[in-house]
């Protein structure tokens, strides 16, 4: 897709933290430029991998606040700013907006189960009209976690209530036609679609979708650029078939605290491991099994500075 925004591969960027469990700006800003120089079109920060839900408001200000101030380019960062409260998902959006961000994406308000169209539609228009500004708003599709899906009438209708607000969408759904449908009931005419399974980026370029915006993306993110660039190649075909297996690994295990061990190896920094409860840490036995089914894949891991 020509024109998209965030086009490409975007990683969920994880959240690493100190000792006292405050965020670690400093080893974040160093993550986010090996994502960067590795494969990465852009940074999906404070999503559901980056335990955005474990963070305040005011923390998930200072972490978009502080990666600009450690020249992490705004432009490349697409924050997540839903919430369950409307003043909250609307102070996050402006700050993002003010901070330089292009983009900001949207989970529905997700403690309330079962909301009609009707009502989500009220929520997404008063977002809309007290943001205000230019920021582009994506709506993040993850029904297994917020049990609120975005589905294609409602899409439609807030599409053409704000024309050029709604930019796109994540769907993490793990469904290939429910991907599919955003696609072709919106794409043609400039809607980015990107897929939050790394198995489903290939087959969705092939029907018209702007790229990903996935976990796995913080370890696999070189391949990921392969299978973008050329994903109706040979080259694209064998990069998607490692890019899968990455994914089936990572998966296996608690996938934040997996993709942490992952990371605290590529950079021998075992304070990466960190989280925030209720997460925990993988045990010795679960590493290991990550570990060799990740190295079974036959990834070359780009090592970090």
């Amino acid at each position: 897709m020509k024109n998209a925004l965030f086009g490409g591969v975007n990683a969920a960027v994880l959240t690493p933290m100190r000792a006292d469990l405050s965020v670690d700006l400093d080893r974040m800003a160093a993550h986010c430029r090996w994502l960067l120089a590795h494969g990465c079109n852009g940074l999906g920060v404070l999503g559901t991998t980056g335990e955005a839900a474990s963070l305040g408001i005011s923390e998930r200000t200072a972490v978009v606040e502080g990666l600009v101030a450690r020249g992490i380019p705004a432009a490349k960062m697409m924050p997540g700013t839903g919430t369950p409260a409307l003043t909250d998902t609307v102070e996050l959006t402006r700050a993002a907006e003010r901070a330089g961000c292009r983009g900001a994406l949207l989970l529905p308000p997700f403690y309330y189960k079962n909301p009609s169209d009707d009502g989500l539609f009220a929520y997404f228009s008063e977002v809309v009209q007290r943001v205000g500004g230019e920021i582009a708003l994506y709506l993040y599709n993850f029904p297994q976690q917020s049990a609120v899906p975005f589905g294609v009438a409602l899409v439609e209708r807030l599409l053409r209530a704000y024309p050029g607000k709604f930019r796109g969408i994540k769907d993490s759904s793990g469904s290939y036609e429910n991907g599919l449908s955003y696609v072709e009931a919106f794409a043609k005419d400039g809607f980015e679609v990107y897929a939050g399974d790394d198995t489903l980026l290939k087959p969705l370029l092939e029907k018209g979708a702007a790229g990903c915006i996935t976990a796995a993306s913080n370890v696999n993110c070189s391949v990921g650029a392969r299978v973008y660039a050329g994903w109706n190649t040979p080259d694209g075909e064998a990069a998607h078939a490692v890019l899968a297996g990455t994914r089936k690994a990572v998966i296996s295990v608690p996938l934040i605290s997996g993709l942490k061990a992952l990371v605290a190896r590529n950079t021998g920094d075992p304070a990466w491991e960190t989280i925030r409860p209720p997460h925990l840490k993988l045990t010795a036995a679960q590493k290991t099994a990550l570990f060799d089914a990740f190295d079974a894949t036959g990834i070359d891991l780009p090592k970090a500075a």
